[in-house]
């Protein structure tokens, strides 16, 4: 990947929905390469330049995590709307991962047994939380492919630093991600 001053550079978004981060951390574990990406790419709502909100149209966007709530949802959307090629990083983002487990138990049974039938002292009265600020719990934890059109996985939990630069490399070159090799998905 060699500077190319007189193109464009590509525009970049990351997002985490209902996951722990990790997919972020082997984002950031591409480690001194990060400088030659950013001779190629601009970051525009990511923790590596603590942007909050898409500005501007993405050329591509990476998601991790799956949507438990309604907050999910409308982050997922919106961030499609801005992104021309939309990636689902990690478990958590193809499958609903860890946090679908849930997916199993009946709403009911959840909330009893984590507001109501505890011994925690800081719950106080033992009510199940209703603010409009807080966003609604969905029926189960969709994976991003459920609620939006996806456009590439990258699978991993979380998914190898190199398997992250090699597609930001083909992004970059304009190649498809449809034919990233065993090597990048592998874990021995």
């Amino acid at each position: 990947m060699t500077p190319n001053p007189e193109k464009k550079k590509l525009v970049v978004a990351t997002t985490s929905l209902a996951g722990c981060f990790g997919c972020h951390m082997s984002f950031l574990d591409i480690d001194e390469r990060i400088l030659q990406l950013i001779t190629h790419v601009e970051f525009n709502r990511s923790p590596i330049d603590d942007i909050k909100h898409i500005n501007k149209p993405c050329d591509v966007g990476f998601v991790e995590g799956g949507c438990c709530n309604t907050e999910n949802v409308h982050t997922l959307r919106e961030f499609r709307k801005n992104c021309k090629i939309l990636v689902s990083l990690g478990q958590c983002a193809i499958t609903g991962g860890l946090p679908a487990m849930r997916n199993g138990i009946p709403m009911s049974d959840l909330f009893s047994e984590v507001y109501q039938n505890t011994n925690n002292p800081t719950l106080g009265n033992h009510l199940i939380p209703n603010d409009e600020e807080i966003p609604i719990i969905l029926d189960r934890v969709y994976p991003c492919h459920e609620i939006v059109k996806v456009d590439a996985f990258l699978p991993g939990c979380p998914p190898n630093a190199d398997l992250i630069w090699e597609a930001l490399v083909r992004i970059i070159e304009g190649k498809s991600l449809d034919d990233l090799t065993y090597q990048y998905f592998k874990y021995d």
